[in-house]
């Protein structure tokens, strides 16, 4: 149900934007979330919105650099990932559920397939 792309490979202190292509059902009914998943470390919540709205949640080690928003026209939730620094590499999740934040696979309702970002010079 989630369609999600952006990753690239980017140089330490570039920027990549992620998308995430939802029904408009979902972005209106559900939390989004996009966590990341690196090698050898558990999962990190990166930025996630309430269905409700409100000023989107970040981790302390995304504040300032990265940006949750959703165009509601083309149905897309997005993360623009500005000064990304090579500890950002990971596998990158946009998903869906009725609990905010969560990253437990028994409450995440819809997922995206990941995608890779990886910061390297």
């Amino acid at each position: 149900q989630l369609q999600a792309c952006g990753g690239g490979l980017v140089q330490p202190g570039g920027s990549l934007r992620l998308s995430c292509v939802a029904p408009k059902w979902i972005l209106e009914h559900y939390s989004m979330c996009w966590f990341r998943q690196a090698p050898g470390r558990g999962p990190e919540d990166v930025s996630c919105v309430s269905a409700a709205g409100g000023p989107p949640y970040y981790s302390p080690s995304t504040k300032g650099r990265f940006t949750l928003s959703k165009d509601d026209a083309k149905n897309t939730l997005y993360l623009q990932m500005n000064n990304l620094r090579p500890e950002d590499t990971a596998i990158y999740y946009c998903t869906a559920a009725a609990v905010f934040c969560t990253m437990s696979p028994l409450e995440i309702d819809y997922w995206g397939q990941g995608t890779q970002v990886t910061v390297s010079s």
